[in-house]
């Protein structure tokens, strides 16, 4: 399976990382919900070493709950309690040298051990959250609440699925720039900023419905408050291969 994922490469926008893979973890029932934010408004909240990337002149924030399965390093079995959760991630796009990547504000994640490890070996914003999870036909019923101590609280509950038959997203269709990214940015505790690098096959996209009863993950991270225009997408399931990080400045 993972040696398929490696030989399809055309739809990449720059080649793959040298050296092998050092984790793999499956994405599954995944919501993309976007909305335009102004890019000044934007600005003040993402590192100025990287620059806002726009689609016809708009920054965008995104919500995108999903659970994960399968994660593991490369030539390890999975880790008990840290191989599959629930995870949501509040996110913007950035970019630096020369690559389209993704800065995170936040990841809610339910396993203590993978908010640990990755808080620790990756510095990324993880934190600790009640979440659930569940299918009912096409229909996904998603619940967070963030409890990790002294963070921002933090919640999202809603329902959601697919509307139409998955598509490939179209290069150069405002679907393709948001979901097409195959890097991730982040800085270290000395402040030098690190690249991930990660690998899957396009996205099989689904136009979506959802129905947010709550959702307070924006506001959290100092950002916007949602409209009701949302840009909805949805995908079933995704393969992602990552790469050590790396540091770029």
């Amino acid at each position: 399976m993972k040696s398929a994922i490696l030989q399809q490469t055309a739809h990449r926008p720059w080649p793959l990382p040298a050296g092998p893979w050092t984790m793999t973890q499956a994405w599954h029932d995944l919501l993309f919900a976007h909305w335009r934010v102004d890019p000044v408004a934007l600005r003040k909240l993402v590192p100025k070493q990287l620059e806002i990337d726009t689609f016809d002149g708009s920054a965008w924030v995104g919500v995108v709950p999903f659970r994960m399965s399968g994660v593991r390093m490369r030539g390890l079995p999975p880790v008990p309690g840290a191989a599959a959760f629930p995870e949501l991630n509040v996110r913007t796009y950035v970019r630096f040298g020369g690559k389209a990547g993704v800065w995170f504000f936040s990841l809610d994640a339910t396993s203590s051990l993978a908010v640990f490890a990755a808080r620790r070996f990756y510095h990324l914003p993880y934190f600790r959250a009640k979440m659930s999870c569940a299918t009912q036909g096409d229909e996904v019923n998603y619940s967070s609440v963030r409890s990790h101590r002294g963070a921002p609280p933090a919640e999202f509950v809603a329902r959601y699925g697919p509307v139409q038959s998955v598509e490939l997203a179209v290069p150069g269709s405002l679907e393709h720039w948001l979901t097409e990214r195959y890097c991730l940015f982040t800085f270290d505790s000395r402040g030098h900023m690190l690249r991930g690098e990660i690998h899957h096959e396009p996205w099989p996209l689904q136009r979506a419905e959802a129905h947010i009863d709550r959702c307070t993950m924006t506001t959290a991270s100092g950002l916007p408050s949602q409209s009701d225009d949302a840009h909805l997408l949805f995908a079933r399931k995704l393969v992602v291969l990552l790469w050590p990080f790396q540091r770029v400045g």
